[in-house]
């Protein structure tokens, strides 16, 4: 009697200690998943601000560009860059419709009392005089912290791009900020964007020291 309930009692034990490693498993499986889909959409955001950058509409009138780099309040305690410009762009952002190649693009951070995204309108019909501009809004990323953008004119950086500068800045550096996860660090990536016509790479700097030029 004695024996059996020695290994009734381990047998349990056991038990006890698998079930406990397997919901270890399991959370950590999850915060994984998790992780990867949050740096997959970082990546996938930085790789189409930086696409529509380096596919700027340049033109020697300034009146027939723009470039807009501003900073705006998201909420009470929330301020985030917001960021409009020219780009030409190949793929048409309504299907079946008429439209030209270039078109009015902006990135700008939405948030509310339970999430915070990314945006990005694509107008393909520009208007400087139009005041209440249109386009296609879409969701590029979820649950990020913070867009930032700053501005270097070959002397100094600036956190804003007025428009009455009636040029483009020589480099943008964007940085992108995920909501922490449930351990660790956000994840971050920030880009350097060379406008003008050196030759230069986008670099990519991402979270844990790792740099890589696209």
């Amino acid at each position: 009697m004695v024996e059996v309930l020695v290994a009734s009692t381990i047998g349990v034990f056991i038990a006890l200690v698998a079930v406990g490693a397997l919901r270890t498993i399991t959370i950590s499986s999850e915060m994984l998943d998790r992780n990867i889909a949050t740096a997959a959409e970082v990546r996938f955001a930085a790789n189409m601000i930086a696409r529509d950058l380096t596919n700027i509409y340049r033109d020697e009138e300034s009146d027939n560009f723009r470039f807009i780099g501003m900073v705006q309040d998201v909420s009470d305690d929330i301020s985030s860059s917001y960021l409009m410009f020219y780009t030409v762009c190949r793929t048409k952002a309504r299907a079946g419709q008429p439209e030209g190649d270039v078109y009015e693009v902006e990135y700008s951070l939405v948030a509310d009392e339970e999430r915070s995204v990314l945006m990005r309108r694509l107008w393909p019909n520009p208007n400087k005089e139009v005041e209440e501009p249109g386009g296609v809004l879409t969701v590029i990323a979820e649950n990020i912290e913070a867009f930032y953008v700053q501005y270097y004119d070959g002397q100094e950086w600036a956190d804003e791009w007025p428009e009455e500068m009636r040029s483009l800045p020589e480099l943008l550096e964007i940085t992108l900020i995920a909501k922490q996860t449930d351990q660790g660090e956000p994840l971050s990536q920030s880009l350097l964007v060379p406008l003008k016509r050196s030759g230069g790479d986008i670099m990519t700097l991402e979270t844990g020291g790792q740099t890589e030029s696209e």
